[in-house]
């Protein structure tokens, strides 16, 4: 499995990105279940967040974000890399 993060930004009212925060949140949590261990969070400093994650490839990784409701309701702008771990 590789690391993989899908940096967002948020480009819709925050009343309607908040509708979606709550199957946001259940999506996460059934990643962790599947064994990806997810995090999810946002930024302190300025809007947006981040989703790290493992996935077996690129195209897994690309299925995985394309499930997630802020993706499917059109709540925010995303760039996903794979994300190689240098010193642990």
């Amino acid at each position: 499995m590789h690391w993989f993060v899908k940096i967002e930004k948020g480009i819709v009212d925050r009343t309607t990105f908040d509708q979606f925060v709550p199957a946001h949140r259940d999506y996460v949590r059934d990643l962790i279940a599947q064994g990806h261990e997810a995090k999810s969070g946002y930024w302190a400093e300025f809007g947006g967040g981040m989703l790290l994650f493992k996935a077996a490839n690129l195209e897994e990784a690309r299925a995985i974000v394309a499930r997630d409701p802020l993706i499917q309701n059109g709540c925010v702008d995303y760039q996903l890399h794979e994300w190689r771990i240098v010193v642990e």
